[in-house]
């Protein structure tokens, strides 16, 4: 082919998976498999790698992420970015009407719009490209937050249509309740302390150095404010409705995200529909927004120092019920964590009944002065789960005893242990509590570690009933009329799970190092160590220098990994593993050379012919590691512009060799 008809090509695919994507993620539906999808995200990564020229800045494949950002420049947005005047009384929206009714001789349409409970965002688009994305900083000045933005696949990186050239779109970018929900569960399987609420979660997010894992987060937007000089419409509402048409996810009339209504009976017709309906939306929302519509009427209505006279917010109380606690239990996590629960007197919260409250740990229960018996009063909010936010102690009675924290494990009696610095309690007897044990087996068969197919947390809850597995090895070693004679199993699922086991012997060994379930080793953790170590038994008698050595891997994680493979028990469960043939060792891509073979370099500041990426990239090639921190055995600081002056004092106390750039580049050069 000729370049033209490379470019040319590149240019229809990115056209082609543009057009799916928009489907998928934002209309809801699809005209082609998944795997037809994938199958052309392929193709077009291969002539990238191929023609790596001709790559656009905004191409699709990098919707999975991969830029590493250590500081996010701070840019002075074009039109203020506000915030609005907000109140919990419906009087004031009255007393706010009627002033607008005063200053506009006209009649007026209001636009009510969702309050999305997330983070506010401005996305620019030149010639129907995606250029940049900016969070709100203080309304003058925020912070560019582009690669991590470009992850959000309903977020358009090209328009379709007819555009601006020019123009600035703003709206709120959410976590999915129930994808917050998933990713708790995740980071629980992890042993780590879940997120508190979806919109905390959803801003640190976007903080996030590393692209690639904002991608795998599943972020939402919607986006519904349009900002320029040639805007389409001469009203919010129409305008809105317009950027649908470029490829936008607008909040939909037909849900009634967006509705404009020419009164206040109509204002206060939407605050109290979604007052009752708020529960039953995928995402959070925490009040609504009313907005004249006319752009002429909100430019004659003008603005405070702080917000548009044009808009208001109406908040939502937070839902507050009270309830009778009932008993407290404790829950045993996969990782020995132990979480205390409320038992409640049953109630009506948010659209659910609510039966139990997390109480996360012992401190927590000593903050309330929980007493058995308490009337507690219980909210939602922001929250997925119902928590405990007060005691009402008048309603106490006088022979009411404390909840005291227990000290022993309720399924195997074991003390419990609390980790210096920590809020939670763990079970240390790992390899014989029973929910630790059943907990590590199905984080093992899980998609994100081993990928078991035909195998679910009811299998292996009767496996190990009927003592036939007692930890992960022993899923290896199952044969088909075992499995065959579980309940509600037969021949034919039986053949499916061991075929889903073999299958599972070419997960890579990253994966394999997840499924393990060693404490604070989630998923990407995991691939650091894997990728610095290379294979199992390095891993296993590595020393704690060596460990922290590792990007990503500090004190508690280099000390839980050292314990975890210290018990006898879990060395045997490795040892067992590699028997039946399970990746073991990272398979080594091959090198350009050899010439930085075991040298340790700490790459810090920025550089002028590459990024910081493609550096490691280039240390990986020719057979060095790369590590974040320096230590006496860091071979080398490659320093760039900017770098702080902490990390060259320290290469110098400990005589680590500082080189620039050129230096670098001269140690890797071809004889």
């Amino acid at each position: 082919m000729t370049e033209q008809e490379v470019k040319q090509q590149m240019e229809d695919l990115a056209a082609k998976i543009a057009h799916y994507n928009h489907q998928y993620y934002v209309e809801n539906t699809s005209e082609i498999s998944d795997y037809e999808f994938d199958q052309l995200l392929k193709k077009l990564e291969e002539l990238e790698r191929e023609y790596p020229d001709f790559k656009a800045e905004n191409s699709p494949t990098q919707r999975v992420g991969g830029d590493i950002t250590k500081k996010f420049e701070t840019v002075e947005h074009e039109y203020p970015m506000l915030s609005l005047s907000n109140t919990y009384s419906q009087d004031e929206i009255v007393d706010w009407e009627n002033r607008v009714k005063r200053q506009i001789q006209d009649s007026i349409e209001y636009v009510c719009e969702l309050k999305y409970d997330g983070v506010a965002i401005g996305v620019r688009y030149k010639n129907g490209r995606f250029e940049q994305a900016v969070t709100r900083g203080d309304g003058t000045k925020g912070e560019d937050v582009s690669a991590n933005v470009k992850t959000i696949r309903t977020i358009p990186l090209r328009l379709k249509n007819d555009f601006p050239t020019e123009f600035e779109i703003r709206g709120e970018i959410f976590f999915p309740l129930d994808r917050f929900q998933q990713l708790n569960e995740e980071r629980e399987s992890n042993g780590e302390d879940p997120f508190a609420n979806p919109r905390n979660t959803a801003s640190g997010t976007l903080k996030l150095q590393d692209s690639s894992v904002v991608a795998q987060r599943g972020l939402d937007c919607f986006l519904y404010g349009i900002y320029g000089d040639e805007l389409p419409g001469e009203g919010h509402y129409e305008t809105v409705l317009k950027a649908s048409d470029w490829g936008f996810k607008i909040p939909l009339p037909k849900h009634r995200y967006l509705e404009k209504v020419e009164s206040i009976d109509g204002i206060m017709e939407f605050i109290e529909f979604w007052s009752e309906q708020r529960a039953d939306l995928p995402f959070e929302i925490d009040g609504v927004v009313i907005k004249v519509n006319d752009y002429g009427q909100q430019q004659d209505l003008g603005f405070t120092a702080k917000s548009p006279r044009w808009a208001i917010a109406y908040k939502f109380e937070t839902e507050r019920v009270s309830a009778q606690l009932q008993d407290v239990v404790y829950q045993v996590g996969r990782t020995g964590a132990i979480t205390p629960v409320a038992n409640l007197s049953p109630i009506p919260l948010g659209g659910t009944v609510v039966k139990r409250a997390s109480l996360h740990n012992e401190d927590q229960i000593n903050k309330l002065d929980l007493y058995a018996g308490d009337t507690v009063y219980v909210e939602k909010g922001g929250e997925i789960i119902p928590k405990i936010v007060g005691v009402d102690s008048n309603e106490r009675s006088e022979d009411a005893q404390k909840i005291e924290f227990i000290s022993q494990c309720p399924e195997c009696g074991t003390t419990l242990r609390r980790f210096e610095g920590e809020a939670q309690h763990y079970c240390p007897n790992d390899t014989g509590c029973p929910p630790q044990i059943k907990g590590r087996i199905i984080h093992f068969i899980s998609r994100k570690a081993m990928d078991v197919d035909g195998i679910g947390a009811e299998t292996v809850e009767q496996l190990y009933q009927r003592e036939l597995i007692a930890n992960s090895a022993d899923l290896y070693s199952l044969t088909k009329a075992q499995i065959a004679n579980l309940e509600r199993m037969g021949q034919r699922s039986a053949e499916n799970l061991i075929a889903g086991l073999e299958a599972s012997k070419e997960v890579p060994f990253e994966r394999v190092l997840f499924a393990l379930g060693i404490r604070y080793v989630g998923e990407t953790v995991a691939k650091k160590i894997a990728y610095s170590k290379k294979n199992i038994k390095t891993i296993m008698d590595a020393g704690y220098d060596d460990l922290v050595a590792i990007d990503e891997v500090g004190e508690k994680i280099a000390i839980a990994v050292q314990e975890h493979f210290q018990n006898v028990a879990n060395r045997e469960i490795v040892d067992r593993l590699i028997e039946a043939g399970l990746q073991m060792a990272v398979i080594e891509r091959e090198r350009e050379s050899e010439r930085l073979k075991g040298k340790k370099f700490v790459i810090s500041g920025v550089f002028n012919e590459m990024s910081r990426k493609e550096m490691k990239g280039l240390i990986d090639s020719h057979g060095g590691q790369n590590v974040s921190s320096i230590s006496s055995k860091t071979n080398y600081l490659i320093a760039g512009e900017n770098m702080g002056p902490a990390k060259l004092e320290k290469a110098k106390k400990l005589d680590v060799p500082v080189l620039s750039e050129k230096d670098f580049l001269k140690m890797i050069e071809h004889d």
